[in-house]
């Protein structure tokens, strides 16, 4: 299905909750709050702010890893709903796929890279067995690996290799969108600076959407062109990568590229403004 809209992702009123402790102790934490954002079909939207921002909570939320409270999510033109039956749910994963920031989490240790990009085709394709390992191996060298990798344990292969095997089992749904939730955070800045290069390159190849959830804004300026800021659980600000970064708005986002590394910086103390309506 298309949305004449042209978006492949509409994220309107998303709230989300959490409860934290017991007792007189316990309080509510709201990750999420009135966020509203669109995605247009093949492009690379990111969306920063440090830990506890709501950035993972939204992603989680896509997904349908984490349902929200209130809200709407359109994906691929098709309303999400909120309690989705196992059909929807089966829809929704071949629509989008969620790549972590560690790979050991979505891959077994017991069971080999090719029997991971497996499982993932027996799920959403009717494939033969001699045409599901000619697909495997294809995915393996679109993510830059050797067929005989499908052979490997998750303990055999570098973090590089691992996360790489993870992109793989993703593209095996053929998705519309890729969630990278700190996908090259774990990595070597070597490692790093290739996979976000391959990851260019699937998404020119495929035409796929990425949503791209990342602290770094070196990262940012490398793979999105437009940057959403979160910062409690609200959007705080939205433009093009380059005028976000270089001239930025909100008091937040000034915070955030004032503390990135760069050459002779020294760490000062800061503090994290308040977020007003």
């Amino acid at each position: 299905m298309s949305d004449p809209t042209g978006n492949v992702i509409e994220i309107s009123g998303l709230c989300k909750e959490f409860g934290s402790g017991q007792g007189r102790r316990r309080r509510t934490v709201r990750a999420l709050d009135d966020v509203s954002l669109s995605v247009a079909d093949g492009s690379c939207l990111a969306v920063v702010g440090e830990s506890g921002s709501g950035k993972t909570t939204l992603a989680r939320i896509l997904v349908g890893l984490e349902q929200a409270d209130a809200g709407d999510v359109v994906l691929a033109g098709r309303p999400v709903a909120r309690r989705p039956r196992r059909a929807e749910r089966r829809a929704r994963a071949r629509d989008v796929q969620m790549v972590f920031q560690d790979p050991n989490g979505s891959l077994n240790r017991r069971r080999t890279a090719g029997a991971a990009i497996g499982e993932v085709l027996a799920a959403h394709h009717r494939v033969t067995g001699a045409e599901a390992r000619q697909r495997v191996a294809g995915l393996l060298d679109q993510v830059g690996l050797r067929p005989e990798h499908a052979r490997a344990l998750p303990g055999e292969l570098s973090g590089g290799q691992k996360q790489r095997v993870a992109i793989a089992r993703a593209l095996a749904a053929e998705p519309r969108v890729l969630v990278l939730d700190e996908a090259v955070a774990a990595l070597d800045v070597s490692v790093q600076a290739q996979v976000l290069n391959l990851l260019a390159e699937i998404r020119r190849a495929r035409r796929l959407t990425y949503l791209f959830i990342t602290h770094d804004l070196s990262v940012v300026r490398q793979v999105s062109e437009e940057v959403v800021v979160m910062c409690q659980g609200r959007i705080v600000e939205r433009g093009s990568t380059a005028r976000v970064l270089d001239e930025p708005e909100h008091p937040y986002t000034r915070l955030l590229r004032d503390s990135a590394p760069r050459p002779g910086w020294h760490p000062r103390r800061t503090t994290t403004p308040e977020v007003t309506a």
